[in-house]
């Protein structure tokens, strides 16, 4: 049986970030946009630019480009307006696809996640087709052999709603997205750093693929995730670690 381990998975997806790191760039600066347009220019009362600020620092985006993305959202400085878009779909073996997109043009957006379900094997679905099976939490990850008893007294102490000990040795605490940030803040000051940090939507139930199975659904996520509007991709799909290799 392969094997299934959720560190894995979060080590080969950092990888693939990594990779990508210019396209992460314009994702970033897309969602300060936003973030800065919907709620103003002050992290400090504009919880939404805070998280954005946070990915930005996390892939060491120059202050520079963080500051003049937010000028240009506020209407310091010309720029672009964004719209956000979900879209829903399928991918083989029915696992269950979430595509988030900031883009500039709706048409040239769909058309392309569209292109991208048919060319691997998936079908773009209809609204509300598959995002009931999914919900925002807010998720931090901990590398194997991080104390599980003194991180789950400083995530419980601080609002988490769980802390999971993975088989790899891992440890998650999920969170509401309105306490992630508290909690984040708490567990740094007790001297614990996650090494993923994130407010994502998770499925409810996951479909356990093989590794063929598994490596045709990871070509099509990888399609999703290379498209300039996209933001986040999130599946149902759990992944085998060598459908990555």
């Amino acid at each position: 049986m392969a094997g299934h381990s959720k560190w894995a998975n979060i080590q080969h997806r950092k990888k693939a970030v990594d990779a990508k790191r210019g396209k992460i760039f314009t994702q970033i600066n897309r969602v300060l946009s936003v973030a800065a347009r919907e709620g103003g220019g002050d992290p400090a009362t504009n919880p939404a630019l805070r998280l954005a600020i946070e990915k930005a620092n996390a892939v060491n985006m120059p202050k520079d480009n963080i500051e003049r993305a937010i000028k240009k959202a506020t209407g310091d400085l010309e720029g672009v307006t964004y719209e956000s878009l979900t879209y829903e779909g399928y991918a083989p073996n029915g696992v269950a696809v979430l595509i988030e997109c900031l883009t500039d043009n709706r048409n040239r957006t769909v058309a392309e996640v569209r292109h991208a379900f048919s060319k691997f094997g998936g079908n773009l679905g209809t609204d509300g087709s598959v995002a009931y099976l999914f919900s925002k939490i807010g998720v931090l990850n901990f590398a194997p052999g991080t104390s599980e008893e003194d991180v789950m007294d400083a995530a419980l102490d601080a609002g988490a709603d769980d802390v999971i000990s993975e088989d790899d040795g891992s440890i998650e605490v999920i969170t509401t997205p309105e306490d992630y940030s508290s909690v984040k803040d708490a567990l740094e000051a007790a001297g614990f750093t996650a090494e993923n940090a994130e407010i994502t939507m998770r499925a409810s139930l996951e479909v356990e693929l093989d590794v063929e199975s598994g490596e045709k659904v990871l070509r099509l996520l990888d399609a999703l995730e290379d498209l300039d509007d996209t933001q986040d991709v999130y599946s149902n799909a759990d992944i085998p670690e060598e459908a990555y290799s």
